[in-house]
């Protein structure tokens, strides 16, 4: 059975979810050895430490290697990857996608959607890995490294094939003549991939954002280049490599999937983005540097996703207590680094109405406080929270962030079982005016969040979609009981082209984006120019050529 037709029911399900946006999800996201094996997590362990001090085996034997990973947990990897110059990467992914880019679209996505499967059966080994790189606590480097980024493979690869599908593989076209015999042309249609595909890695979620658009690019027919953070190798390594063994097991030249890695102190990303070899980027990271891809790339076909200021605005809740759990929840998960956190709450000055009495300005600062205290009181389930800080940059900005406001809870170091030199930090809480924009007004990545006082929730809304709008943005929160509120707040939000959350309470955080339903940045503000993922984000990845041939009478 081919690989196509193996997966062909999971894909048709992946399709049809993309088009329901209901809730589906192909791979369970239970690190349960019920549902991967009994052995499965004991096994991921074992695997990834075997790979620790060695060098990476990627079939290339010889040549430069390079590699200075530490974990944020406090250990060095040790590990090592076999290195090219970029013109020898783009010479070699160019010779590969010769044939891949003549291979059928199921023989295509039939690849691709085993490699997302054995991907899955690896999960527990790309947990260890993601955990040691990104610093996320592990149950959530197994879910956001592993199934959740399966998810999302699976959606982009769901669909580059319905996009593709669409157009037919050949037609036979007759255009009457009145009394003559009618023109007839046969027609066939072929997909061409626009070439060598550069995928730039972030280093908090490699996997998560790197994925939709390797699958993307790969699906479509063209070679793949992934460059990864020189602090955050190992799950993208663990993925090329498993891509090259499906490829060259289909009988494809594995080199239509390659590994870039680098060193901080001799990077490649700007030589590989600005080579005129590459038709196709994909950048996850700071706007920056992300400014710098659009304005640098050798081709115009950029998809960026890089960072925004996220906000909250607080009107009114019918539950007090659960609306401050579910910010402090918010505010700690993963110490803050994820691009879809929020930063700035929006308070009246004159306070809130709740279904504990009005709350003033000051108390709704101490309740959220408190919150995060009672969160992370125990410092097992604090760990499993925030995990480390992945970056030695971000205690630093914490550190400085401590000026810009009246601090109403501190950051601290956590302690973490088992890992005396682990890095991390709790949320940091200010309180500032609407009027000290020099503060809340720039992103502050990591965990540090404003409260601010603001003349009411009209100006609350405002200044927050006209943040998202100037600054870029993924996420916005309300919290209302009113109706005519939560519409005001939806229409400013969607025109500022942010995804609005309203009166999350539950186990359901702003955070969280789901593949298949969620819409991950809209590409309508300047958090980023893509949308993970809509027919956008792969239909300009291959062009349709045609060819006409006429039929005599």
């Amino acid at each position: 059975m081919s690989f196509f037709e193996a997966h062909r029911a999971r894909l048709e399900q992946a399709v049809g979810a993309c088009r329901a946006r209901v809730y589906w999800s192909a791979y369970p996201e239970v690190a349960s050895g019920k549902i991967y094996g009994e052995t499965a997590k004991a096994d991921g362990e074992a695997a990834f430490k075997a790979l620790l001090g060695k060098p990476f085996d990627l079939g290339e034997s010889g040549g430069r290697r390079v590699g200075r990973e530490v974990s944020p947990y406090g250990m060095p990897l040790g590990i090592t990857y076999p290195a090219m110059d970029p013109d020898a990467l783009i010479e070699r992914s160019m010779k590969a996608g010769d044939g891949w880019a003549r291979a059928s679209i199921g023989d295509r996505v039939g690849v691709c959607l085993e490699i997302v499967d054995r991907l899955n059966k690896q999960s527990f080994l790309i947990a260890h890995a993601a955990m040691h790189t990104t610093g996320q606590a592990f149950m959530m480097a197994f879910q956001a490294a592993g199934p959740h980024a399966q998810d999302r493979a699976l959606e982009a690869i769901a669909y580059a094939y319905d996009e593709m599908t669409r157009v037919p593989r050949e037609v036979n076209w007759s255009k009457p003549q009145g009394k003559g015999d009618p023109i007839v042309l046969d027609k066939v249609f072929r997909i061409v991939p626009r070439g060598v595909s550069l995928v730039i890695g972030c280093a908090t979620f490699p996997t998560w954002n790197g994925y939709p658009a390797v699958f993307a690019s790969l699906a479509t027919g063209n070679s793949v280049i992934v460059k990864p953070h020189p602090g955050a190798i190992l799950p993208l390594a663990i993925t090329v490599k498993i891509a090259r063994d499906v490829l060259k097991e289909a009988g494809f030249d594995p080199d239509v999937v390659m590994l870039a890695p680098d060193e901080a102190e001799a990077p490649i990303t700007q030589e590989l983005a600005a080579h005129p070899g590459v038709a196709i980027v994909d950048f996850t990271g700071s706007p920056a540097f992300g400014q710098w891809v659009r304005e640098n790339a050798a081709t115009d076909l950029v998809f960026t996703e890089e960072a925004g200021i996220n906000s909250i605005v607080i009107d009114s809740t019918g539950d007090f207590r659960g609306m401050c759990a579910n910010i402090a929840f918010s505010l700690s998960l993963y110490s803050g680094q994820m691009c879809t956190a929020p930063q700035n709450i929006f308070v009246p000055a004159s306070g809130i109405d709740t279904n504990e009495g009005h709350k003033s300005f000051d108390e709704v600062a101490q309740a959220l406080a408190m919150a995060i205290d009672r969160l992370l009181g125990d410092p097992e389930r604090a760990a499993n929270i925030l995990g480390t800080v992945q970056n030695a940059a971000t205690i630093q900005r914490i550190e400085a962030a401590r000026k810009l406001g009246r601090i109403i809870r501190d950051s601290a170091a956590v302690p973490i079982a088992g890992f005396g030199e682990a890095r991390t930090a709790s949320p940091l809480l200010l309180a500032v005016d609407a009027k000290d924009d020099r503060a809340w007004g720039e992103e502050r990545f990591g965990p540090i969040a404003f409260v601010i006082r603001t003349g009411a929730t009209e100006e609350s809304i405002a200044l927050a979609s006209q943040s998202a709008r100037r600054k870029g943005a993924i996420t916005a929160s309300l919290y209302s009981t009113d109706d005519a509120v939560i519409d005001k707040a939806a229409d400013a939000f969607a025109r500022a082209g942010v995804a609005l959350s309203v009166n999350l309470t539950g186990g359901i955080y702003v955070n969280q984006s789901a593949a298949f339903s969620d819409y991950h940045v809209s590409g309508a503000n300047p958090a980023g120019n893509a949308c993970l993922t809509d027919s956008a984000f792969v239909a300009n990845r291959f062009r349709v050529a045609a060819m006409r041939r006429q039929k005599t009478a």
